[in-house]
């Protein structure tokens, strides 16, 4: 099926939609980057580590924070000399420069407004030194990532933030980010081992480098000098040392570390400790050695229900005691809100507002250590009074990995989960701050009261444990009044902190833009008069992050506060969190989801006939809708389950005429001559070689259009077999769908045996459990043709066939249907629901729709006896195995047929989507090359999947032949 042409009117906001807002984009900028800046970085760096259209420097100007910024370049540096070279232009030219990786951080201090300089998408990349004690990380790689790789030495990462699935470990460091067990011994100022950075000057210091204090003194001899002079300043003030000491008891990450200065003896010593929690004010952290903790795999864990918050609150000292890794806090509105993550207990929202609680977890090394820990634990219950619904001693604790992972699910979804439930059109800030933990009891109490006395309704979370606690506020930043509250609040806040708690104003987040104007507040003036020394040695033009951490502006936190205009439904929840991102198949090559977002809102900021509109929509149909692969992977890291690719698909579905609608209707009705037409075609191609049909579909792509005419790909397979296999009806054990692909495309270049059709049949006949394959299923489809694309009247054509002949093939459902296709598996199981009639809803409800692997996994397996294996096996997954939960059955499947099975690190979404890798090669070029770079790094003797498309398209991508784990699983069950 063709994509539509690009028809960006289609997309433009309604007149009575496009309500200017007072931070839209001003239309002198509608051309994006000024010339001058434009031609002075591409003559630096070359064109293509330039962005410069006014679409590209809006969607860098959002973050997980309050704050928008927009940029004037973005350079995406693909190495420490692209680093130094863009610090030696803002040097000469007046320039200023912020670092971005994940763009998670809270407080604005990825954003800048001048150059900004993309650290993310080049900068991935973990080696694991000696045994696993120590980790060499690039700052681009995601937390989760980087323990991903330090998991089968049983070590993980120090710092453990709730946002690990998309943070990277150079934002952790950056900092000094903490999470819900790092407190202030796990952190990264106590676990990096060294650190290699870029100074302003453009000077490279790896600190592990036994002459790096020789070279320093030769590169920088001022800045040695003045960092010794401070520290000698600093040791010389016994009071301000003693409360430099006093003030990291706690967790804090305001300002900067005073204590590198106490710490370090050398200059690179104390740079390396300067360097945490910076927040790249001070350079350009461009590789960290971490020292890495046991990953103590035996956990216990409970959600345990309280009264009230103070009741609660109370409880976290005796846990505390009993040797608890992780003490976390919620309070009621926290755990109503949370409904709205899958798997969280419906019956949470019915909860008194007073109920608060805590999620303990204790980990353990071995047997004897866990029991200790849960006998320490139940005594600990016995002095509590527990309400519903964990209201006793004797169900509390659990080992159960399931269980476990739903209630850190819910915890880690605390700012996304009520960010989502808050008032639409409102800015959420997210705020940290720490308390000695024997008063976090009252330090609640006296939060809650201050924000009821603001009119806020208050959502409390926090590192109990720690005394570090989080809460969130919505407002509308559009209204000065909303502005003006907040900003009381704001002072009310800190003073009570700092005054009733000697607390740290930032516990974890560090400083940003939003508590830098109440850093005296804090630290006093002395300390922070120390702190804009610092700033002044290390980086004396200021070319680093501008306001960020030091402000002497008062009002600097209500300045660049983001207004959040209504857009589609769907997407109107998002905070702009960042966490669907490392997920995005299309995150290399053009947008990510919050990305897709980010611009729609810009959209609706501007005025009608707004040019900066024209401009971006000009972008959006290829950057944004055309590129998505429409996976919706990212509603799965979505903590509330936003589904951009399904905007995309609606976006798509806008830009059709009635006229394309009744075609892709008429196609869906004859697909039978469709699919017939198809695989003769293939079998032509096939016989020709793939040299004519890449000649003719690169001219009619010339002639009609690259979005409506699939490319030929050396990769695509020949024909399938004219005629399916024959099966009966009489004592099947299942109905077995071929789906469409299957019936147009044979197996991959080389493979001598069965067809995958002819590889399932035979082996279910051989474990037992044979299957049917009806003799109408040429013309059924799972309507994801149609679907992908946003034909609705074609979908809706297929999908109440589809059903009713299944309803029909399995006798009302009596009999499963297997599908040996998975993103066919998940068209027909779920995707077609919506396009049904009401009846076909109800037959659908009955049918039991099986993919293959799982049926292998679950009804073949136990009868079949394995005859031969192959030494090495490596997996794709595919995104609608994640979307099913089928990964696992993938890997039992695999395990049958090798001997070492492997899922590379870096798999994801191949993003062929169909056929959309044929008609963007570079979208499935992008979203694959670490998985591909990981693959070609070793030979293996089979190549697996489960998805004929997406084995296409790691094909295309590897060089390797990827087949179905079902042919694999037939060849190693065929008797001998």
């Amino acid at each position: 099926m063709p994509l539509l042409e690009p028809k960006s009117g289609t997309l433009r906001p309604h007149a009575a939609d496009a309500v200017p807002a007072p931070d839209r984009v001003p239309g002198e900028r509608a051309a994006g980057t000024d010339d001058e800046l434009r031609r002075g970085l591409e003559a630096l760096l070359g064109a293509g580590k330039v962005l410069w259209k006014i679409s590209d420097l809006v969607r860098y100007a959002s973050d997980a924070s309050p704050y928008r910024f927009v940029p004037r370049a973005v350079v995406l540096a693909e190495d420490v000399t692209d680093v130094s070279l863009v610090l030696s232009y803002a040097l000469r030219h007046g320039r200023q420069i912020v670092f971005r990786a994940a763009g998670t951080s809270l407080n604005g201090q990825a954003q800048g407004e001048d150059i900004l300089v993309d650290v993310r998408r080049h900068w991935s990349g973990i080696e694991v030194l000696g045994r696993g004690e120590r980790a060499r990380i690039a700052p681009g790689t995601t937390v989760v990532r980087a323990n991903a790789g330090l998991a089968r030495y049983g070590r993980v990462l120090g710092p453990d933030p709730a946002s690990a699935i998309a943070c990277t470990v150079g934002g952790v460091v950056a900092n000094n980010a903490s999470g819900m067990t790092a407190g202030t011994t796990r952190n990264s100022y106590r676990t990096v081992a060294s650190l290699t950075f870029v100074l302003p000057s453009g000077t490279v210091v790896d600190t592990a480098d036994p002459e790096a204090d020789a070279r320093l003194a030769a590169a920088e001899p001022e800045l040695c000098a003045g960092l010794l002079a401070l520290r000698a300043e600093i040791e010389a003030d016994r009071e301000l040392t003693a409360r430099i000491r006093a003030k990291y008891q706690l967790k804090n990450t305001n300002g900067y570390r005073l204590d590198a200065f106490l710490d370090g003896t050398t200059p690179v010593e104390i740079l390396r400790g300067l360097m945490v929690g910076s927040e790249g004010t001070f350079g350009f952290i461009s590789e960290i050695v971490f020292d890495t903790l046991p990953l103590h795999r035996r956990t216990s864990s409970a959600l345990l229900f309280f009264p009230s918050l103070s009741a609660a609150a109370a409880a976290v000292p005796l846990f505390n005691e009993a040797g608890a890794l992780a003490v976390e806090l919620m309070d009621g509105n926290t755990l109503r809100a949370s409904v709205s993550v899958q798997g969280v207990p419906a019956d949470w929202a019915d909860l008194p507002k007073e109920t608060a609680a805590l999620l303990v977890e204790f980990r353990a090394p071995d047997e004897a250590a866990q029991e200790a820990y849960e006998d320490a634990a139940a005594r600990v219950l016995e002095r509590l009074d527990l309400v519903a619904p964990v209201a006793s001693a004797d169900n509390a604790f659990t080992r159960d990995p399931g269980t476990i992972a739903g209630y850190w699910k819910a915890r880690k979804a605390f700012v996304t989960a009520v960010g989502g439930a808050r008032p639409p059109g409102t800015t959420l800030i997210t705020e940290d701050f720490a308390v000695p933990p024997a008063r976090l009891a009252e330090a609640c109490e006296a939060l809650l009261t201050l924000q009821a006395e603001h009119g806020f309704d208050a959502a409390v979370a926090g590192h109990a444990a720690h005394g570090n606690l989080h809460f969130l506020l919505a407002f509308d930043a559009a209204k000065p009044a909303d502005v003006e509250r907040y900003a009381s609040f704001m002072d009310a806040f800190c003073r009570l902190t700092v005054e009733r708690f000697d607390g740290s104003l930032k516990a974890e987040h560090a400083t940003g833009r939003n508590i830098a104007p109440f850093l005296e507040l804090e630290w006093g003036p002395r300390a922070t008069e120390l702190m804009w020394r610092t700033k002044q040695v290390i980086d004396p033009a200021g070319v680093l992050a501008p306001r960020v951490v030091l402000d002497r502006d008062p009002e600097a936190h209500l300045r660049g506060l983001k207004t959040i205009p209504r857009i589609e439904a769907v997407a109107d929840p998002c905070i702009e969190c960042g966490f669907c991102e490392p997920t995005c198949p299309s995150g290399d090559l053009t947008t990510t989801p919050r990305q897709r977002i980010v611009l729609r809102r810009e959209m609706m900021r501007q005025a009608p006939e707004s040019p900066v509109t024209d401009s971006l929509l000009d972008s959006y149909g290829y950057d944004a809708v055309d590129t998505c692969a429409g996976d919706s992977t990212c509603k799965l890291a979505c903590p509330v389950g936003i589904d951009t690719g399904a905007m995309m698909k609606d976006f798509r579905h806008r830009r059709h005429s009635p006229r394309e609608e009744r075609a892709a209707s008429l196609l869906a009705e004859r697909f039978a001559l469709v699919e017939r037409a198809a695989r003769l075609a293939v079998a032509a191609a096939d016989r020709t070689g793939d040299r004519v049909p890449a000649a003719l579909t690169a001219a009619a792509r010339r002639a009609v259009s690259g979005e409506l005419v699939p490319e030929w790909l050396p990769a695509v397979p020949g024909a399938a077999a004219r005629k399916l296999p024959v099966t009966d009806r009489r004592g099947a054990a299942a109905v077995y769908f071929p789906a469409c692909v299957n019936r147009i495309f044979g197996g991959p270049d080389g493979h001598e045996g069965p067809s995958l059709p002819e590889a399932v049949v035979a082996v279910s006949a051989r474990a037992g459990r044979p299957v049917w394959i009806p003799g109408d299923v040429a013309g059924t489809c799972c309507s994801t043709i149609w679907h992908s694309k946003g034909y609705d009247r074609g979908n809706t054509v297929m999908a109440n066939r589809m059903v009713e002949a299944a309803w029909g093939w399995t006798e009302g459902g009596a009999l499963p249907l297997v599908v040996d296709a998975s993103s066919c598996t998940l068209g027909i199981a779920r995707e077609v629901v919506p396009y049904l009639t009401e009846e076909n809803q109800r037959l659908h409800a009955e049918l039991t729709v099986l993919d293959s692997v799982v049926w292998a996994a679950e009804e073949l397996l136990p009868g079949l006896s394995v005859e031969r294996t192959v030494g090495s096996a490596v997996l794709h997954p595919t995104c609608s195995m994640r979307h099913l939960g089928d990964e696992e059955q993938l890997r039992t499947v695999a395990e049958a047929c090798a001997e070492e099975v492997v899922v590379p690190e870096d798999a994801g979404c191949c993003a062929f989507a169909g056929d959309r890798g044929m008609l963007h090669r570079e979208l499935t070029e992008s979203a694959t090359a670490r998985e591909a770079a990981e693959v070609g790094a070793r030979e293996f003797d089979a190549h697996l999947s489960a998805n004929r498309m997406c084995e296409i398209g790691m094909d295309h991508a590897t060089g390797r032949g990827y087949r179905s784990v079902l042919l694999e699983l037939e060849r190693a069950t065929r008797p001998r």
